[in-house]
């Protein structure tokens, strides 16, 4: 694999959805997408249909890796204000900054395409990891575990400090 990602500086985002604590080990991704399917009509105020999968990990999640390691998972839509929340969900600030955005395509249930980003292209690459959100937009090609799904990776990024 050798997919070079765009560098982009994003604008902020303001977003609805529902969340849960996971891990790799523990995923609970259809469920939490099957419910924030089935409710996503509640959200008003949207910019478009464009679905957001977000991930908080802690600071050290990927110098400490573990299948284990539980984090944030978002399932969410953007929109223009939060005047209007539907219960039981919450908002979500996605701040902007520097990331490297990927063009995937294949299964969305596929590692190989998360190996490659943190264990090769990050490395090899002149940034590193920044403690931000990362997401992936799943846009009008994104089709839930198909091999012609499209989806974008945004990874978080900063360049990396030169030490002397």
């Amino acid at each position: 694999m050798n997919l070079q990602p765009v560098i982009v500086n994003m604008l902020p985002k303001k977003l609805i959805g529902l969340h849960l604590q996971m891990s790799l080990q523990a995923n609970q991704t259809g469920p939490l997408w099957g419910q924030f399917m089935h409710r996503r009509h509640e959200i008003k105020n949207t910019t478009s249909p464009i679905l957001y999968s977000i991930q908080f990990y802690d600071a050290d999640y990927f110098t400490e890796f573990s299948p284990a390691k539980s984090f944030e998972k978002w399932a969410a839509i953007e929109v223009n204000e939060w005047n209007e929340i539907p219960e039981g969900m919450h908002t979500v600030d996605l701040a902007g900054g520097l990331y490297a955005v990927f063009e995937y395509r294949g299964f969305s249930t596929d590692p190989t395409i998360f190996q490659y980003i943190y264990g090769t292209w990050i490395p090899n690459s002149e940034y590193d990891l920044d403690h931000r959100p990362h997401f992936e937009v799943l846009g009008d090609k994104y089709k839930n575990n198909d091999p012609n799904s499209e989806e974008q990776i945004c990874i978080p990024i900063k360049t990396k400090i030169a030490i002397p």
